[in-house]
């Protein structure tokens, strides 16, 4: 559910493995790294276990993210937020290779901006194929999915991921399908706000469908509604 990104009451947080690997996409600048950081916060305060952020740091550092209006900057949840930062698939490589190795499980893993990890000229080289950054993509999803399914085997387990795209939805959608179960994407309403919306669902069961209207403004992520179906 949408919800799941804001600040609000968590009525379905643990209920819902059906979905293990879920993906965030939008347009720049339109807040997903805050949706995200937003997103450990409820599943950290939603379970005991442990929750990996992985991003760049550099990123990070330039533009952190926002908190939602109410959210204490210094509250101890975040101290059951481990930061990770990788500076390409390679690092996401290594991590999720050894995934098997883990005494416990983290409960939540989260990846900001995924296809930004992979760099055009690196892939077409490594795979001497002009679609050589697709094919990386692939493998790392491939990757990602074996070790979050393992993890399921032995208590929940989930992967978030974020990418940006230009237009209505993401450019690589087809590829994305065969590797994540639940698709959310953020569109602009032409007033200044986005709309975030479950596109996308690759199981039997059903969601009901809702949609979250949110703004960023004065550092905040400032959620303004949540409606179900198409109201918005």
């Amino acid at each position: 559910m949408v919800d799941r990104f804001f600040s609000v009451l968590q009525t379905d947080f643990l209920s819902t493995q059906s979905h293990p690997i879920l993906l965030l996409s939008g347009p720049p600048s339109s807040g997903k790294t805050s949706l995200l950081f937003q997103f450990a916060f409820n599943s950290a305060l939603q379970s005991d276990g442990k929750v990996v952020f992985i991003c760049k740091r550099r990123k990070l550092e330039t533009k952190p993210p926002y908190l939602s209006q109410g959210i204490n900057p210094s509250s101890d949840i975040f101290q059951r937020i481990q930061m990770k930062y990788v500076d390409d698939e390679q690092g996401i490589n290594k991590y999720f290779a050894a995934f098997h190795l883990f005494d416990k499980f983290p409960h939540t893993v989260i990846m900001d901006d995924f296809g930004d990890l992979f760099e055009d000229r690196n892939c077409h080289a490594r795979y001497n194929n002009s679609r050589g950054r697709d094919l990386a993509m692939v493998r790392i999803l491939a990757l990602c999915h074996n070790a979050i399914i393992h993890a399921n085997e032995r208590g929940p387990c989930k992967l978030l991921l974020s990418d940006t795209h230009h237009g209505d939805s993401p450019r690589l959608l087809f590829i994305y399908k065969r590797w994540v179960s639940s698709i959310y994407t953020i569109k602009g309403d032409g007033s200044g706000s986005f709309l975030l919306k479950n596109i996308y669902s690759g199981n039997a069961t059903t969601e009901r469908m809702r949609t979250a209207k949110y703004s960023v403004a004065l550092q905040y992520i400032i959620l303004e509604g949540i409606t179900d179906g198409t109201e918005y």
